[in-house]
């Protein structure tokens, strides 16, 4: 049992960063992915933006990120765009993690989201086009289900054969008034 943690510690680091994408722009590697992963609508998360020098030997995807770049905050900012929606969001560094930087966001559509990357990069412009994995509706990892909202209306019964019958009969009614009163209003003879 204790080997059996052991090995899942092992993994967790290259699990979390599993969703993450990865390019390039210039001398610099960029990643981008989300917080908190697996991401559901409704809870509060964020993009995550990683910057790094390029290793030129490196594919970006086999580097890793490594000496970080510093002082983007101002200067790179992400734009998240959903169907037709898009926000500007602000970058905030993370604190002891040069090069590391988040811009909060609460998901609320699920699907695929785009994240542009734009701004400079230390004199480098960037426009970068990336996909971070889908943002799926939190309705699979909820439990028990939430109740229904108070004020909320019942649903409506289905109307079946009885809805029916009851319309035939009103119709009818409507139909035999009308004909009363049209005989009514002859002339006497």
């Amino acid at each position: 049992m204790k080997a059996a943690y052991l090995a899942l510690l092992a993994l967790a680091p290259a699990a979390a960063a599993y969703g993450h994408t990865v390019d390039s722009v210039g001398g610099y590697r960029v990643e981008i992915g989300w917080l908190n992963e697996p991401v559901v609508t409704g809870e509060a998360n964020a993009v995550v933006l990683l910057v790094s020098p390029l290793d030129p030997g490196l594919d970006p995807e086999d580097q890793g990120f490594s000496g970080g770049i510093e002082g983007l905050r101002k200067t790179v900012r992400v734009q998240l765009v959903y169907k037709d929606h898009s926000v500007s969001l602000p970058l905030s560094a993370v604190p002891g993690s040069p090069g590391r930087y988040h811009a909060a966001v609460v998901p609320g559509a699920a699907g695929f989201y785009q994240a542009n990357v734009l701004g400079d990069i230390l004199g480098t412009p960037v426009s970068l086009s990336m996909h971070p994995p889908k943002v799926s509706d939190r309705s699979h990892i909820e439990f028990p289900p939430p109740p229904e909202p108070a004020g909320a209306p019942p649903e409506a019964p289905d109307p079946g054969i009885p809805a029916y019958a009851a319309l035939a009969a009103g119709a009818a009614g409507a139909a035999m008034g009308a004909a009363a009163l049209a005989r009514s209003r002859r002339p006497a003879t």
